[in-house]
């Protein structure tokens, strides 16, 4: 027989009132108590719509408006329970509770903490690599991996190849941003030389001679692919639906995403790693070399680079950084949210709605749900 579970902590009003004047953002369901200070930041919603909920009731605002949350979105609010609270919690929704710049850590002693293994709910044992785990969820595995966690995902036995797995989000910038700015320093003044004709590789009598003018228009060009580029992969690779006997093909979906809807706020898996972005890099250099022009191929490929920057940096902040409400930012967070937590099967922009608006895959909102 198992264990009984270890009784629930339990706080008096002036307890809760009192972490919240310190900063922290406790809320409520009844009685349960929810310490979400850790995740605020995350919220798809922004901060400041949690802080200004702190120590308060968040039923009605679970069915809306401005939406109802999602079965994904209930569930990990679970993963923040920390205890009951005692008494009438009239004391908590007549005050207000002070935020600060900084605030303070929940107690190590009621963090929130994550189950132990358990095979009948979990599926997999987290304290081992799920890569070689996942295969074997079979027809179970696309349900499991779109039910989010809070806790890092480990993929490989290797400690070197876990390594190469992850990497933190400014080394994305470091290592492309050089080289955007070469390759358009470079190719600019190729074509400001006026020697490079466009299908000159085919014939000579009817080539096209590319002025340096057209510089902008190549590198904006280039920009744009990546746009549509960016739409494609995330919809029809990542979001592939896997074959439920194809142990192999499951374990490529998860190592391609999804590990990402699995853990969307492990910091460490937010952005490509360098090692599996220089093989993907080069490969869409290569495609437009053998179509084009090494100038002309460059400068669009040049920009093309920056798409993805530009990119991997957005889809960083959206998970976490807090844009202010009413901002451009602040609609793809709340949108990609959605995408993570209720509509996974539409949603696919992240840096902009522009092809999810082309090919009719926009997440709607529910008209009787707007704010007013």
């Amino acid at each position: 027989m198992a264990p009984a579970p270890p009784p629930a902590a339990s706080f008096s009003p002036s307890e809760v009132q009192r972490r919240l004047a310190a900063g922290a953002c406790w809320v409520r369901r009844g009685a349960r108590l929810y310490d979400l200070t850790s995740f605020v930041r995350h919220h798809p919603g922004g901060e400041q719509l949690l802080r200004a909920r702190a120590g308060q009731d968040i039923s009605a605002d679970l069915d809306g408006p401005p939406h109802r949350h999602s079965a994904n979105a209930r569930r990990w609010l679970e993963e923040y329970y920390v205890g009951e609270l005692q008494g009438d919690p009239q004391g908590l929704m007549e005050s207000e509770a002070v935020a600060t710049e900084e605030p303070q850590k929940t107690d190590p002693a009621i963090e929130p903490r994550l189950k132990e293994v358990d095979w009948d709910k979990d599926l997999v044992d987290w304290r081992k690599p799920l890569l070689w785990q996942v295969g074997h969820l079979g027809e179970k595995y696309d349900e499991w991996v779109h039910q989010p966690v809070t806790r890092p995902i480990r993929l490989f036995h290797s400690d070197f190849i876990e390594y190469l797995s992850k990497t933190v989000w400014y080394i994305v910038p470091i290592i492309w941003v050089p080289l955007v700015l070469y390759l358009s320093w470079s190719y600019y003044h190729t074509l400001a030389q006026g020697n490079v004709r466009l299908f000159s590789t085919f014939t000579t009598e009817y080539s096209v001679q590319v002025p340096g003018s057209v510089f902008p228009g190549l590198f904006v060009l280039g920009v744009f692919m990546w746009s549509l580029l960016e739409y494609v992969i995330h919809r029809f690779l990542f979001h592939m639906k896997p074959p439920s006997d194809s142990y192999y093909l499951i374990m490529l979906h998860f190592l391609m995403h999804g590990q990402h809807h699995k853990a969307p706020f492990d910091g460490s898996r937010l952005v490509f790693p360098p090692v599996p972005a220089s093989l993907m890099i080069a490969c869409f250099y290569i495609l437009l070399r053998l179509l084009l022009p090494e100038a002309v191929a460059g400068t669009v490929f040049a920009g093309g680079l920056l798409g993805y920057v530009l990119y991997d940096m957005t889809h960083y902040y959206l998970h976490f950084g807090s844009p202010h409400k009413g901002s451009y930012l602040y609609s793809m967070k709340t949108y990609h949210g959605k995408h993570h937590f209720a509509h996974q099967k539409s949603g696919f922009g992240i840096s902009s709605k522009l092809w999810d608006y082309f090919f009719h895959t926009l997440i709607l909102e529910e008209p009787h749900l707007k704010t007013q």
